[in-house]
């Protein structure tokens, strides 16, 4: 099929249909989704609104472990950055793109095992500058983790390719 075959929708709209299971093959938007490293970590979107997302992750010790025993904050990061991502790309334009300008992440304790679930939001949303907050939450109800992150907005030329 090619592109002129394909519907072309805003990232909102793609990602609830994801979720709704409405999503037909010929639709598409002009982000991937899903994104590589969030189908290797098997990542999965729950919740998606403007500016908002949800994506959980089974995370076991076993597979996602440190030296301690723990799961690795590395993955807690990349579970935040991946939750902030897809909630910043649910306002994207078509001739938008995105980068992270950076990632804070307090860790509050440890998980072995769990259902973990990273839930974004924007605090302050600019026309460049937008400051997101993502907490991440074991089964349990406990935050295990709690990041801060800037995400500059791309537009018109800056954006393409990227």
């Amino acid at each position: 099929m090619t592109d002129s075959a394909h519907r072309h929708v805003p990232v909102l709209e793609f990602l609830k249909r994801q979720l709704d299971g409405s999503l037909t093959a010929d639709t598409v938007t002009h982000m991937r989704y899903p994104t590589a490293i969030s189908a290797l970590l098997k990542f999965r979107i729950v919740e998606i609104g403007e500016a908002l997302a949800v994506i959980e992750l089974d995370a076991d010790c076993a597979i996602h472990g440190n030296q301690q025993g723990t799961v690795h904050g590395g993955l807690l990061c990349e579970l935040a950055d991946a939750a902030i991502g897809t909630a910043h790309s649910s306002v994207m334009d078509i001739e938008e793109s995105f980068t992270s300008i950076d990632l804070r992440a307090t860790f509050l304790r440890p998980v072995w095992k769990s259902r973990l679930s990273a839930r974004a939001w924007a605090e302050h949303r600019g026309r460049t500058i937008s400051h997101y907050r993502c907490d991440i939450q074991r089964e349990d109800g406990k935050i295990v983790a709690s990041v801060a992150s800037t995400v500059m907005t791309l537009h018109g030329a800056l954006a393409k390719n990227r």
